[in-house]
Parts: structure tokens; C-alpha cells; sequence
């Protein structure tokens, strides 16, 4: 199958086919792999070719669940739990440690781990949770991890980091700083929170490019039409599409 036969009927498992000899080898970390999410289904499909698939997520009962579904399916799959909670930076930096002290080298970073819509909450570091769950916390797991990427790159190989945002950051009004800083339970609103996230998402991908002048590729992406926002309504969902 080759790129321009894709499309939205196209299967994870139809794309991981046909990109199999570049999957080839290579070491991905994954976030938000709870069995049934579509990173799960990342993982599936990339281990069925890659070297190691690096799982995580902050249940261990779930992430047992994710690994024992994925090694049902793929006998041979290569996978590694990590504990990983998004949420809270002494954990990110946690994991990140572990991370950086394993043998292999790691070619792909993939954020997909997102905190559900709620009442405003804050973290441990004084975070607004969407925030610090969506955007702040995998921040600084890139930050804390590009060293090991960057020094898997090759003459034929840039590594890669994917952030899983949305086009309805196209609703939002991009980032404000302020509100990070300086979270209000005043002026919370859930879904402006997710889409100020999900520009933070987009801008960092194109900055992260940019800045790291082809050592690293960053890639943000929307991961479909779904009615996740039933509030919106099914003609404005279809214009994310």
C-alpha cells in the first residue's frame, strides 16, 4: 500500500503494513496505552514490527491489561511497562530517569495520554490538571528525553517525537500564558482548557522542528472525527475532518 491509498477508512494495521521495513528496529514509547484507546492501538500494530514498545501510563493494573492484550495477538511483541504519571513533574521526571537509563537507544516519542474533561482541579505542582496532563507534563518528558533521541539518529534515520492534539484547538483562542501561571477556578472553563492544550500541542510540535534544525522531527496531528464534543454538534465535527 503506498501513502496515497490512505484514508479514513484505512486500518492501523493496514498503515503499520505498509510502513513495516521503517518500523523495522526501532524502540517507541507511547503514551495513554489503556487497553481500547487509539494509542493502544498504536502500540498493537507498531509491535507486531518494532523493536520495543515502550507502554505507559500511571495504573499498573491497567498497563498489565494493555501488555497481556498485546502479546495475545503478538506472541513475539517486545514490551516494556512504565510508570508514568503526566500529571505530576516529580513523576515525569521519574520516568524520564528510568528512561534514559535503559540500554537502548529510543527512536520515537509518542504523546497521546490526555486528562478527561472535569471541574477544575489543580496538581501537586499548582497546575491546572488538563494543562499540566495534555501539554505540560509531556513537555517536559521531551525536554527530558531528547538528549536519548537525538543521539539515536543517523545518517538515514531523524527521530521522531508525534504529539496527538486536535483540530478543535481550532476553537480556542491559542495559549494563555497568564492562565497557565496562574490558574483560576474563576475563569475555568473544561473545554477551553483542552483546546488551549491542544495549540500548545501544535506550536510546540512546529517549534520543536524548527529549533532542533533536522536533528528531531515534530509532528502534530489530529487523530480523527469523533464525537467527543457532542456539545459542538456533528456539522462543526465534520469540519475538523
Amino acid at each position: 500500500m503506498s501513502l496515497s491509498t490512505f484514508s479514513f477508512s484505512t486500518t492501523a494495521e493496514e498503515v503499520s503494513t505498509a510502513f513495516a521495513d521503517e518500523i523495522q528496529g526501532k524502540n517507541v514509547l507511547i503514551t495513554g496505552t489503556s487497553i481500547n484507546g487509539i494509542d493502544f492501538e498504536a502500540a498493537r500494530v507498531i509491535a507486531k514490527h518494532a523493536n520495543l514498545v515502550i507502554i505507559t501510563g500511571y495504573n499498573l493494573e491497567s498497563l498489565k491489561l494493555s501488555e497481556d492484550a498485546i502479546k495475545k495477538e503478538v506472541p513475539t511483541a517486545n514490551i516494556r511497562r512504565l510508570t508514568l504519571d503526566l500529571s505530576s513533574l516529580s513523576a515525569v521526571r521519574k520516568a524520564a530517569a528510568e528512561v534514559n537509563a535503559y540500554p537502548e537507544p529510543l527512536h520515537v516519542l509518542i504523546h497521546n495520554a490526555a486528562a478527561p474533561f472535569g471541574l477544575f482541579k489543580l496538581t501537586a505542582d499548582n497546575l491546572e490538571t488538563q494543562m499540566a496532563t495534555d501539554h505540560i507534563g509531556p513537555f517536559l518528558l521531551t525536554k527530558s528525553l531528547a538528549p536519548k533521541l537525538m543521539a539515536s539518529g543517523t545518517a538515514n534515520y531523524v527521530p521522531r517525537v508525534v504529539w496527538v492534539s486536535s483540530g478543535a484547538h481550532a476553537f480556542g483562542t491559542g495559549v494563555n500564558f497568564s492562565t497557565i501561571a496562574h490558574p483560576d477556578p474563576a475563569e475555568y472553563k473544561n473545554l477551553e482548557a483542552y483546546w488551549q492544550a491542544k495549540s500548545a500541542n501544535c506550536l510546540t510540535a512546529i517549534e520543536l522542528s524548527k529549533r532542533s534544525k533536522g536533528v528531531i522531527n515534530s509532528y502534530s496531528l489530529h487523530p480523527g472525527g469523533a464525537p467527543i464534543f457532542p456539545s459542538l454538534g456533528h456539522a462543526r465535527l465534520k469540519g475538523l475532518q
